[in-house]
Parts: structure tokens; C-alpha cells; sequence
């Protein structure tokens, strides 16, 4: 059976975060379903791309994903923290103990909603101050995973990022070949 990936696609999300993670993931066999945060018009991204979802958020918030994946994006790392239906999707993902991935500003929607809470984990250097008291903050890894939950740093983290979560998802061997075949190895 294949491994499922939700990416959520919020105004304001960073393209290159979105873009390769849902790259990736799809490389690597996972079945990524891209959701609009604020339903299924197309979405204006921090650098002004404009990119379609699949599917609303609210029309897939129902169903189990083996991970959800949270772009950062300032605009957009704020939307899904002011989202109360994405705070209530956070939390049952966490409590089925299926995957949460958040890059670049993103794991300010994790604080908001007190999901992953004491965990480490790392993000841009901009919004530390909003997640170092309420997690352990890890300021010299690209990527940190920390059970569950797999953060990262930023744009030129995403590659990793998404690499990461494809390990975690489909296994090292899959990871590595498709990084291979990106000529990332």
C-alpha cells in the first residue's frame, strides 16, 4: 500500500518549500494530495507564483495521511496558525502518531496549537523566539527529527527536508535513489 503525503498550500507559502517537498515525496512513490488551505481557487505564494491545490483542506481534513507537510512561508505559516480546523487536524495527526513536517516558518502553526510540544526541532532563524519556549530549539542541523515530528530550516533546506520525510516514509534505499537520480548525491 502506498504511503500518503498531505502538503497544504496556504496564501503566503514559500514556493520553493512547497514545490520540492511535493516534488519529492511524489519521486518517491508517496501519493502527495496538495490541499488549499482556504479552499480550491488558486493560491498566490510569497514570491507572487500562483499555483492550483488538488483538493480543499476541508474536503480532505477527514482522512488519515501518514504525513501532513507544512511549507513555510510567512503569510502562510500564519494562516495555518490562525486556522482552528487545521489546529484540530494537527492534533489528530499528532495523537495517531502519523508524521508532521514543518520547514522554514511553519512550526509557529505547530506553537499556536500546542501540537509536538517539548520536542526538538528547528526552523528559520527569524521566528525562534516564537517556538525556543515551548520546544528544543536546534539552531545546527538542517533537518532535525525528533520522533514523530521532522523540521527544517528553509529554502536551501528543503532538499533535505523532503528527503528527509521520504526516508522516514518509503525507507533510506528509495531516498537515496531518487536523491541520486536528482543529482543530489
Amino acid at each position: 500500500m502506498s504511503k500518503s503525503a498531505l502538503v497544504i498550500l496556504a496564501p503566503g507559502a514559500e514556493e520553493m518549500e512547497f514545490v520540492i517537498s511535493a516534488d519529492v515525496l511524489r519521486r518517491a512513490g508517496i501519493s502527495v494530495t496538495v490541499a488549499g488551505l482556504k479552499g480550491a481557487d488558486d493560491v498566490k505564494c510569497s514570491r507572487d507564483i500562483v499555483i492550483k491545490p488538488d483538493a480543499t483542506f476541508e474536503s480532505v481534513a477527514q482522512k488519515q495521511f501518514d504525513v501532513v507537510v507544512m511549507p513555510g512561508g510567512l503569510g502562510g505559516s500564519n494562516a495555518m496558525a490562525e486556522s482552528s480546523a487545521f489546529g484540530e487536524f494537527l492534533k489528530k495527526q499528532e495523537a495517531s502518531g502519523k508524521l508532521i513536517a514543518a520547514i522554514c516558518a511553519a512550526p509557529i502553526a505547530l506553537a499556536a496549537h500546542g501540537v509536538c510540544v517539548g520536542k526538538s526541532l528547528t526552523s528559520y532563524p527569524s521566528v525562534k523566539d516564537k517556538l525556543a519556549d515551548k520546544y528544543k530549539y536546534v539552531d545546527d542541523k538542517k533537518v532535525v527529527q525528533d520522533g514523530q515530528l521532522i523540521t527544517s530550516r528553509g529554502p536551501g533546506t528543503a532538499f533535505d527536508f523532503a528527503l528527509e520525510v521520504s526516508k522516514a516514509l518509503v525507507g533510506e534505499q528509495k531516498a537515496n535513489e531518487v536523491a541520486k537520480a536528482m543529482l543530489l548525491q
